[in-house]
């Protein structure tokens, strides 16, 4: 029987070393974040759970890269 995840997809966490992210994944045994500052890491879930704390701030909006139109170079006469 399958037990529930520490954490939903989507949670606000808190490390001490890391400081805030958002969840990816969480399964039994690993637990992927996107850390604000230090991008994305997995972490086996047993190790790394005593340190991570619930955090109750709303998650970041993800910045979207701007899509420039290439212009194609003017045909020499």
């Amino acid at each position: 029987m399958a037990t529930k995840p520490a954490f939903a997809q989507g949670a606000q966490v808190e490390h001490a070393k890391f400081g805030l992210g958002s969840v990816l994944s969480c399964n039994e045994e690993y637990i992927v974040i996107k850390w604000d500052d230090h991008g994305e890491k997995k972490f086996v879930l047993s190790i790394v759970l005593p340190n991570l704390k619930k955090s109750d701030r709303t998650p970041p909006v993800e910045k979207r890269r701007s899509t420039r139109k290439k212009v194609a170079p003017a045909a020499a006469v």
